[in-house]
């Protein structure tokens, strides 16, 4: 950088060098745009050459931007979690966008999408864009300086229009935007079929003493009260962190919950290891689940969400986020949402914290620059993209004007009315935490929906790797 300063000013014109001297203070360090730049050098009588060597000089720039790869063709990559239903849906949202502009997205899907932006990153190849499952892994791209800012070339007032402040937040760093939450998910949601219930006689559970109460009944009976598959390739185990989370919240609050995530409390903790026993209740419990503990563990959690719809039922209940609906819908497509299938409500576990919800948000960032990549960012942030999924079922938007009345039934719509009234609302906490610890969680509960007697040595386990990722 110092060699580069240098040169550029020597070769500057006369009496100029004091004023590129502020003008890359703007460009590092109070955050000036890559556009407002290259004009201010014009300006200054820089040549264009001067200005990109000037641009490279900045490659540490807080913007980002500048050390990027770019992509000038009308041929866009870029890499998601999302496969079968959720693909197919993301491709109807694309394919107006490519109509319009001519710009072609080719999407690439791995469940371990953290492994495959290493190996992209480590060969200088990144996609163009990705659409993360989580903002802890922006987080630490966006610190590595691997991210593109939109603030650059996004209208930020229309942002803040259409983003709720809590969004925005999560999705900065250093005051930069470097994300946009595109699909939200309610993680406080448990699926019945309620037809089933009202021939059974089954009410639904308000507490969790009802649920196993519920749950002991339909057992009882010689009928499995639960499905549960956590098979998910690569990320095997995040269906578990879920309950796990999810459970956490419900029982210790918000409060001991962000300690839980910032590693202030240990994984040893009587909170954690608590939250861990309340899922294996529903895990190991006695004729809970039809084939347990190895039916849990190969079954992907998406057919696993298929059993209590079936006819006749498999099981009688299963927990997830509201994306589930797109499961059941996509797989029973004659099924009548209220009356077939529906949600209740997490059951409360502690009163003081009733209601409290995790939810989930995949993330859109940018790895390369260019007019394409601004121009899909741009359309996915928008109400009229997000409403395309929307309507088709199983999302959530983020963007704060989709309309709910968009939503196609009472049971997405209750869901978005949850989502924006819980009176308590928490980050899925494996998503919050580094990338190593949250694979860590995953297969912790791996091992201990296989042996419940494991449960001290995985929480250890996780709690070894923590002290090494946290500090």
């Amino acid at each position: 950088m110092a060699h580069h300063m240098e040169e550029l000013q020597e070769n500057a014109p006369h009496g100029q060098e004091a004023a590129i001297d502020d003008l890359v203070t703007d460009f590092q360090k109070h955050g000036l745009s890559r556009r407002a730049f290259i004009q201010r050098a014009v300006a200054l009588g820089l040549s264009l050459s001067a200005v990109s060597a000037l641009l490279a000089a900045c490659g540490n720039s807080t913007s980002g931007a500048s050390n990027l790869p770019s992509n000038t063709t009308k041929t866009l990559n870029l890499l998601t979690t999302w496969g079968g239903e959720e693909q197919d849906s993301f491709k109807a949202v694309v394919a107006p966008f490519t109509q319009s502009s001519g710009i072609k997205v080719n999407i690439t899907a791995t469940r371990d999408v953290n492994a495959q932006l290493t190996i992209l990153l480590r060969g200088n190849n990144p996609p163009d864009i990705a659409i993360l499952p989580n903002p802890g892994k922006m987080q630490e791209l966006a610190a590595q300086r691997k991210l593109l800012a939109f603030d650059s070339f996004m209208d930020m007032n229309q942002i803040h229009n259409d983003y709720a402040s809590s969004w925005t937040d999560l999705g900065s760093y250093n005051g930069k935007l470097y994300a946009i939450f595109f699909k939200a998910a309610n993680k406080g949601t448990v699926w019945y079929n309620p037809g089933q219930f009202q021939s059974n006689n089954y009410t639904i559970p308000a507490s969790w003493q009802d649920m196993i109460t519920l749950s002991n009944n339909i057992a009882s009976s010689g009928k499995y009260p639960w499905s549960m598959g956590v098979e998910s390739g690569a990320a095997s185990g995040w269906p578990s962190a879920d309950w796990v989370a999810q459970i956490f919240a419900n029982q210790a609050g918000p409060d001991q919950y962000d300690k839980w995530v910032e590693h202030k409390i240990p994984w040893t903790d009587a909170s954690v290891k608590n939250a861990f026993q309340y899922f294996g209740q529903i895990a190991h419990g006695n004729h809970y689940i039809n084939g347990a503990p190895q039916s849990i563990l190969a079954t992907n959690f998406q057919p696993a969400s298929f059993l209590p719809f079936e006819s006749p039922p498999k099981a009688y209940m299963f927990y997830l986020g509201d994306f589930t609906e797109g499961f059941i819908t996509t797989q029973f497509p004659t099924l009548k949402p209220e009356t077939d299938f529906n949600f209740f409500p997490f059951p409360t576990i502690n009163d003081q914290y009733k209601g409290a919800i995790t939810v989930g948000a995949d993330v859109v960032v940018a790895m390369r620059d260019g007019d394409s990549i601004h121009q899909l960012v741009k359309y996915l942030a928008t109400a009229d993209a997000q409403e395309i999924w929307v309507k088709r079922g199983g999302f959530t938007a983020v963007n704060k004007n989709v309309p709910v009345s968009d939503y196609p039934d009472a049971v997405a719509q209750a869901s978005v009315k949850m989502l924006t009234s819980a009176p308590i609302v928490k980050y899925g906490a494996g998503d919050l935490m580094p990338a190593q610890v949250q694979t860590a969680f995953w297969k912790g509960l791996l091992d201990y929906i296989q042996d419940a007697s494991k449960l001290d040595s995985v929480l250890s386990n996780i709690e070894s790797t923590a002290v090494s990722a946290y500090h």
